[in-house]
């Protein structure tokens, strides 16, 4: 089974940039579906990126254009990439796993990412 381990968060000025990195153990990492969500004070978790197996991605509306998502197996990991980071990306951000035939998830415990106005 997978577990993973997020890293990369900090805080920022706004228009300043963060990269992500979560850190996969166990094996199979390379069928997992792989995804960052987040979650701010009194929101609900929402999906900011995810990318298959097979490299395709989708992203949040909000994040187009500003964030990347992308994965090395060979190193067991996923990134996600953040420019032009704005306050309302203030967020814990997790790390997520997603088995592409049973469905379940796992996350990490998430790393703080704060955007300063």
């Amino acid at each position: 089974q997978v577990q993973l381990v997020e890293s990369g968060g900090g805080l920022v000025q706004a228009g300043g940039s963060l990269r992500l990195s979560c850190l996969a153990s166990g094996s199979f990492f390379s069928i997992y579906t792989m995804g960052w969500y987040r979650q701010a004070p009194g929101k609900q978790r929402e999906l900011v990126a995810r990318i298959t197996s097979a490299g395709s991605t989708n992203y949040a509306d909000s994040v187009k254009g500003r964030f990347t998502i992308s994965r090395d197996n060979a190193k067991n990991s996923v990134y996600l990439q953040m420019n032009s980071l704005r306050p309302e990306d203030t967020a814990v951000y997790f790390c997520n796993a997603q088995h592409p035939f049973t469905l379940q998830s796992l996350e990490g415990q998430g790393t703080q990412v704060t955007v300063s106005s």
